[in-house]
């Protein structure tokens, strides 16, 4: 063992590294580092400080120890080299001992040494194993002994730990103490072990009773350094099989002595087993103890001999040794020599009187000082302060509560719980758990529900697990009324089984979910305490660091002990004193505790009833409505009074230096605590329109909306919330927590609505207020809200819910003037009456509070204007030390803040960075306010996060963010370098507390495109950071590095290669441009944004290359064109990939691909035929023509083309798919989608504005292209008629004006130039008896949709066919409707609708066609549509059924979409979806009323002999509950005939 240790550091395993590192004091938290990084002894070795820095992230204290510390070991055994010894030498008898003892104490787990190692090797994996113990030497912890003589106590050791050397007697009273190993012994048989044990008791003991003094003897406690590896007094433990061996062995005292046997067995206390605790072995030792207690009254003038017993090998049994007289002389127990002896008996005499003196003193100590616990306890919960936190959360550890004890835990019940660790199986049905569950609601949980797989982040898990939203209870030790496997299992077992788990699961909370003084762990002990509480309380002092924030409560002295044992080892006598309340019962605690909470005990809380009284709001229920933040009628009341006198100034100067407006400063201003929150104007309005849409009005929808929109900052939130508070007595009212999925919100305000209330039609309204989600968010709430309507069946008109959306806008009054019913704006700039209101209020508050603490108020009365904000950051800047590590925080909160929406940096992130190491959270947030300079604690406003509490700070205004990053980087330094400043900043990006939140705010910073929809300024195509450093730092190669930067940083995130492709290929760098591209799309070979990116490089650059060929001004020919060719085939071909992707995504529609594979076509087309050998020949076109759709090749193209042919040639197939494609995709769903209705989170590359008027003008171009409508030809032909033109050029022709795709026909009806000559001219292309012909399916399609437009522009024309001639002509479609395309389809469905005139016979059979259409068209509809909302891919309806005959009777939604001109396209839609367009009388004139009936919520149409008709209704909440007939007006979809503005027949 010492040979090891002498033996160069080279071979060691990353184990012993660890051990070494812990011997020299290194953090456990680098340990762990350094053993992932696998640093072993040949590592060690050669690591330097900017190493263990950098890669590490160590600390530059020690870094330089390790370092230090291993040259010193190093020059050390280069002094003394090692000799070697022989090997295979013989053992002697102790090394095998040493061997044996080794191997038992050799951690048991996975990778242990396996049985069959040879003893060999056995030897050399011990030694490895046993290695590093020398440096453990002196970290080894000292422990107090078991209280002498007691009865009953409960203690525990634990491994490793040391006793006290052995001592002699001083005064009489207090034990000395012998050690004995024992290791060998107690591995004996019965006999031998027995002799062994009593021969070593009795010689004790007679030594202590002759000398008159206490003592103890320990076994399995090391007793000298022969034991290589242990010190003296370590506690190792010995293995106990029966512990009746021990007790019967003391029955050799009648075999010892001859007389007085009756006196030694009253001095001799029976053995007793204190178990040993040992974190790796699961094998249960215990140190054997015998305590001798030498009364007076007994040994009083008595003087003992005794006879040892000894085991003889030789004879094989017990024989008696002679008999001798024993003493104790210092720490040994020595026979009293002949010489002696005579003396020895004369000093009996002072010995009795010594005796006697100390037992009379042992009674006369001092009465034990009254401690004032209440007082402890406070300072303990309070963390010195004068309340308990509100944010804090706790954890609590427990076991079995008693049941008076459960009857005072209000003081727990008002406490922020986060999880607690239960050690009671029964606690869900007779203890602490059951009790909780009456007042709360609670997650029930196991240890193993507490691993996190890797891929999952904390977000996720947390949100998995409620573990923020409600109580998370771990039954730590099985539950029996769980029917699952989750049985109650002893202490060794549990050690076996869960203590991984409870080790995982600690450390999880401790250092990724709760940062270090967000939370405090209290260890309430109701009953005895066993093994795994104690493996509890280690784990959260190693994972917290520390004991702060430990507290330990316990009634009982006795349950106290075996807890003190174990934690005094860990943490020190005194502060396990300082840290534990014992003594206290549990209605004192509870009484106590309750005085410093700031809010009563078990307040009840009530919400409005449609009867206009309330009703009791359970706090369990509240709390399963998690995704609310529900106001009640007596918000706020529940506060003591004691917290608002003390704590009403910090809540109103916190609003008014600009925090978010509480709760509590309403209700303190409603209470006259605090002066009035000002009423803005907004206010008022929103009041106004809040009291319009809960009139009763029979169109009103069940879920109205009302939006506030506001320049960031200008205290748009304060408005909504206003409004919320003031109506939360008459409506039921909530605040949305955005971060829950709309379907959870929805659900929880459905049963917010119904709570306590009989029918629900008689409800009130809830009133939602939703701050800062996007318009997707809103909408797909309300969707589920009209269905969660729909399904309850509530009168259509009732109103329901009330969405009160605040949104932030560059431009309110925009938004206020588009939809004046609905918006209503909130600006910097206040009106007259508010500058009023403001003045006086300001005038006001600066007599109570300095300047500074109303900050953002005063900022706000100035208007916000520009001079002042620049004056005021001009002052605050004047004497900054701008080479301060605060200033540099500064800078980064305030690049975030300027350019990310709602960014902040968590406070651990900002103490992280000052280096602050805050020993005492008592003082934690006034150690980091005191780091900050002034400016910072003038401008960080301090938040908390409302659900995980977790603090951070921002500037408090974005205007002055932005004025402080101009001022503070001044004309020399640049925003880009700013930012790869902060990109660099190792401390705040590896921090792990709030890391994810962190990084996606860095990832926005250098991602996310500002849009006008999200409230931004206006639409970029970078974010606004790169826009900055490519425009007005005139640097684009800056940006480039920035992102590359990034791209390295956030573990090269394709995203960011997207970027970097995009701003290359902007800047004509475009190798780079296609490195980067092709780096994200291999990573992300699916996803068709990247991939269209891919295209869109490969798209710009044949653009430079066409514009380079253009700039040559040389005649194009085969040989330089080539380049620019092969370019735009690669750009085809990524696009193709692009729109494969698509179709098979099923969340997502991105169109993008189609419609750049179109772009890029016509350029290279137009390229084509540009070339030389096409352009300068008189008939080049055909020529061309001839090229791209026959096997003919000029000879000019042959070679230099080799590689093109074949993908040139399938060009004008491939163009047509696509344009198909577009049509289809246009034909089924809503195409007026206007400017801030489409989001998705990755945007396609250019977004198509107006997408019919685009494929209209480029099939015309693509048909331009392939017909020869440029050549003269053409013209003859027109004269002489189209005969002499081949079906494909007439096809194209059509193209060309465009009737190629049904959309384009469908949009003349829309873009009504010269529309109806052109259709008129398309006709005059096709043949003149169309039934003769053949026609394909899209020929009929094409030319039957021309007809029915036609007839819609320009009634009763001779030009077109009669609606029988078109249905004749449908026929041809193919029988098997599974091959007919969805165009087709959508036209039987409409022109065989049955006629009024029709014979049943007629009727019977157009039925049939008409429903065989609509099964296959419902089928295409789904394929289509995928799993995108439904909001997102509304269906659109071209035709309504009209009142006319024949082809009159259809009617295109464009005739009367005039009556709807006024409205923005969001409030036009609205209108026709919500039914109120349909009420005007030109509507009525034109359209027909369908009469039908509804049967459980559908829509049918009586078909022929009664047959039933389901039509689909357009707008679902429209649609009766009850069984009623109806009437309404017919629309055709590509989904099939819809039923539009259904009314009940009254």
């Amino acid at each position: 063992m010492a040979n090891k240790l002498e033996q160069s550091p080279k071979d060691w395993t990353e184990a012993e590294v660890s051990d070494w590192l812990r011997s020299i004091g290194v953090k456990e938290q680098y340990i762990k580092k350094l053993h992932e990084e696998e640093v072993d002894g040949q590592t060690l070795l050669t690591l330097n400080e900017s190493f263990l820095k950098s890669e590490i992230g160590m600390k530059s204290g020690p870094a330089h120890l390790i370092i230090q510390k291993r040259d010193e070991l190093l020059s050390s055994l280069q002094k003394c080299p090692v000799d070697k010894k022989p090997v295979g030498g013989k053992k002697t008898e102790s090394g095998q001992k040493n061997s044996q003892r080794s191997t038992q104490d050799l951690p048991v787990t996975s990778e242990g040494p396996s049985a069959q190692v040879l003893e060999g090797d056995r030897n050399v994996s011990e030694e490895k194993q046993t290695a590093p113990k020398q440096w453990m030497l002196a970290s080894k912890q000292d422990c107090k002994p078991r209280p002498f003589d007691g009865e009953g106590i409960d203690f525990i050791y634990v491994k490793h730990r040391v006793l006290q050397p052995e001592s002699g007697a001083f005064n009489l009273t207090f034990p000395c103490h012998e050690y004995k190993s024992f290791a060998l012994a107690a591995t004996l048989e019965r006999t031998r072990l027995q002799a062994k044990f009593a021969k070593e008791v009795l010689k004790f003991a007679t030594g202590c009773m002759n000398i008159r003094s206490n003592g103890t003897i320990h076994f399995g406690v090391m007793d000298s350094k022969e034991d290589a590896g242990y010190v003296h007094g370590e506690i190792i433990g010995i293995p106990v099989e029966e512990k009746d061996i021990y007790v019967d062995a003391l029955d050799y005292i009648e075999r010892s002595f001859s007389s007085d046997k009756e006196h030694v067995r009253q001095c001799v206390r029976p053995p007793r087993f204190i178990e040993v605790m040992d974190g790796e072995s699961t094998e249960k030792k215990y140190v054997v103890e015998v305590d001798i207690v030498p009364l007076i009254r007994i040994v009083k003038s008595k003087v003992y001999a005794v006879r040892l017993p000894n085991f003889k090998e030789s004879t094989n049994k017990v024989e008696f040794e002679k008999e001798m007289i024993l003493r104790r002389v210092g720490s040994k127990t020595e026979p009293v020599s002949e010489r002696d002896l005579s003396d020895f008996y004369q000093r009996v005499k002072d010995r009795d009187a010594q005796r006697e003196e100390a037992e009379k003193n042992q009674f006369l100590c001092a009465p034990e000082v009254c401690r004032d616990l209440g007082r402890k306890l406070t300072m303990l919960l309070t963390s010195g302060k004068k309340f308990i936190e509100k944010e804090k959360w706790f954890i609590l550890v427990t076991n079995q509560f008693k049941p008076d004890d459960l009857c005072n835990i209000d003081w727990l019940l008002n406490m922020n719980v986060f999880c607690i660790f239960d050690f009671d199986p029964d606690s869900k049905t007779s203890g602490l758990c059951s009790r909780y569950l009456q007042h709360h609601a609670a997650n029930m949980h196991f240890l193993q529900n507490y691993r996190k797989s890797s891929g999952v982040t904390i977000e996720e898990f947390t949100s998995h697990l409620h573990l923020f939203e409600q109580t998370s209870w771990l039954f730590c030790n099985g539950r029996t009324d769980f029917k699952g496997n989750e049985s109650p299992c002893d202490e060794m077992t549990w050690i076996k089984t869960k203590m991984t788990f409870l080790r995982e699961s600690v450390s999880l909370i401790c250092k990724q979910i709760l940062p270090k003084g967000t939370f405090q762990v209290i260890f309430l002990l109701t009953s005895p305490v066993e093994k795994p509480l104690l493996h509890t309380f280690y784990e959260f002092f190693t994972d917290m660091e520390g004991h702060e924030d430990i507290i330990c409560i316990c009634e009982s002295e006795k349950n106290f002990q075996k807890w003190q044992s174990f934690a005094e080892g860990s943490c020190g006598i005194e502060t396990v004193n300082n840290s534990s309340v014992v003594g206290m019962k549990m209605s004192h605690i509870n009484a106590t505790l309750q005085h410093v909470q700031p809010v009563n005990a078990c307040a009840s809380k009530h919400l409005p009833v449609f009867v206009k009284g309330t009703c009791l709001l359970e706090t369990q229920i509240e709390e399963q409505m998690y995704s609310l933040e529900i106001l009640t009628v007596d918000h706020c009341e529940e506060t003591s009074n004691d917290f608002i006198n003390e704590e009403k100034d910090n809540i109103e100067r916190q609003f008014y230096r600009g925090g978010r407006v509480t709760w509590l400063n309403f209700w303190l201003a409603e209470h006259k605590y605090v002066e009035e929150v000002i009423e803005r104007d907004a206010y008022h309005e929103t009041s106004k329109l809040l009291s319009d849409a809960l009139k009763f009005n029979a169109d009103q929808t069940p879920v109205s909306s009302v939006n506030i929109y506001h320049h960031p900052g200008s205290g748009g939130s304060t408005v909504a919330r206003q409004v919320l508070w003031n109506n939360r007595k008459d409506l039921r009212c909530a605040l949305v927590k955005s971060s829950y999925s709309v379907s959870v919100v929805a659900q929880h305000a459905v049963e917010l609505r119904e709570y306590e209330e009989k029918d629900p039609q008689k409800c009130l309204p809830v009133l939602l207020l939703l701050e800062d989600t996007d318009k997707e968010y809103l909408d797909d709430l309300r969707n589920e809200l009209e269905v969660a309507v729909n399904i309850k069946r509530i009168q259509y008109a009732t109103p329901c819910f009330i969405l009160l959306s605040c949104r932030r806008s560059h431009d309110p009054e925009r938004k206020c003037k588009e939809s004046p019913l609905q918006n209503v704006s909130v600006t910097h700039k206040l009106s007259s009456q508010e500058k009023r209101r403001f003045a006086g209020k300001r005038q006001a508050l600066e007599e109570r509070y300095e300047p500074q603490f109303i900050l953002t108020f005063v900022l706000m009365s100035e208007g916000f204007s520009d001079d002042y904000i620049q004056g005021f950051v001009k002052h605050l800047l004047q004497d900054i030390d701008r080479h301060s590590v605060v200033t540099r925080l500064i800078h980064y909160v305030a690049l975030l803040n300027t350019y990310v929406q709602n960014s902040f940096i968590s406070q651990s992130h900002c103490e992280a960075m000052l280096a602050l190491t805050i020993h005492m959270e008592r003082f934690r947030q006034h150690e980091f306010e005191r780091s900050l300079n002034d400016q910072a604690k003038l401008v960080f406003l301090h938040l908390r996060d409302d659900k995980t509490h977790i603090e951070s700070v921002r500037i408090i205004h974005p205007l002055v963010a932005k004025e402080m990053l101009r001022q503070l980087l001044g004309d020399q330094r640049t925003q880009s370098r700013l930012a790869m400043e902060l990109l660099r900043e190792d401390v705040l990006f590896e921090h792990r507390f709030g890391r994810e939140e962190y990084l996606s705010f860095l990832r926005q910073l250098f991602i996310r495109r500002a849009r006008i929809s999200k409230g931004d300024e206006y639409d970029s195509f970078f974010s606004p950071l790169i826009e900055h450093v490519c425009e007005k730092e005139k640097s684009p190669s800056k940006a480039i590095e920035l992102l590359k930067e990034a791209f390295q940083r956030f573990n090269q995130n394709p995203f960011f290669a997207q970027q970097l492709a995009r701003l290359n290929y902007t800047y004509e760098k475009f190798e780079e441009a296609k490195h980067w591209a092709e780096k994200a799309a291999k990573q992300l070979p699916n996803n068709s944004y990247i991939l269209d990116t891919k295209g869109q490089v490969y798209r710009k650059w044949f653009q430079a290359k066409c514009k380079a060929i253009e700039n040559d001004n040389i005649p194009k020919n085969a040989q330089n064109t080539a380049d620019a060719v092969e370019t735009a085939l690669k750009a085809l071909e990524c696009f193709q990939e692009c729109e494969r992707a698509t179709e098979a995504d099923m969340e997502d529609v991105n169109s993008s691909g189609f419609f750049s594979e179109v772009e890029v076509g016509c350029s290279l087309l137009k390229l084509i035929s540009s070339l030389q050998v096409f352009a300068d020949k008189t008939n080049g076109h055909s020529e061309c023509m001839k090229y791209l759709l026959t096997d003919y090749i000029p000879e000019e193209l042959e070679g230099a083309w080799e590689p093109f042919h074949g993908r040139l040639k399938k060009l004008h197939k491939t163009m047509q798919d696509a344009l198909e494609w577009i049509s289809d995709d246009l034909s089924y769903f809503q195409t007026d989608i206007g400017a801030d209705e489409e989001e998705t989170p990755q945007s396609p590359e250019e977004k198509i504005s107006h997408p019919l008027m685009w494929l209209a003008k480029k099939s015309s171009e693509y048909g331009k292209y392939f017909s020869e409508a440029d050549s003269a030809a053409l013209l003859q032909h027109e004269q002489s008629g189209p005969a002499k033109l081949t079906p494909f050029q007439k096809r194209m022709i059509i193209y060309h004006h465009g009737g190629g795709n049904i959309i384009s026909i469908l949009s003349k009806l829309t873009d009504q130039r010269d529309a109806v000559r052109r259709l008129e001219y398309i006709l005059t292309l096709y043949p003149s008896n169309p039934l003769k012909a053949k026609f394909g399916q899209r020929d009929i399609v094409n030319y039957t949709a021309a007809h029915i437009s036609l007839n819609c522009l320009s009634p009763h024309p001779q030009k077109v066919a009669p609606l029988k001639e078109l249905q004749a002509l449908c026929r041809q479609f193919p029988s098997d409707k599974r091959k007919c395309l969805p165009n087709s389809l959508f036209l039987l469905s409409m022109l065989f609708w049955p006629e009024d005139h029709d014979t049943d016979h007629e009727r019977e059979s157009k039925y049939e066609t008409v429903q065989s259409a609509v099964e296959h068209l419902e089928k295409g509809y789904w394929t289509k549509r995928k799993d995108v909302p439904q909001r997102k891919r509304r269906i659109y309806t071209h035709f309504f059924l009209g009142n006319g005959n024949g082809l009159d009777k259809f009617v295109h939604k464009k005739k009367f979409e005039k009556i709807t001109k006024c409205f923005s396209v969001s409030e036009r839609r609205m209108k026709w979806f919500r039914g109120e367009a349909w009420k005007s009388p030109e509507i009525a004139k034109m359209l027909k009323r369908v009469s039908g009936w509804t049967e459980d919520g559908v829509v049918y149409l009586e078909g022929p002999q009664k047959k039933k008709f389901n039509i689909l209704p357009l707008f679902v909440p429209s649609v009766p509950h009850s069984n009623e007939n109806i009437t309404f007006y017919l629309g055709f979809t590509f989904r099939g005939p819809v039923a539009c503005n259904i009314l009940v027949n009254t």
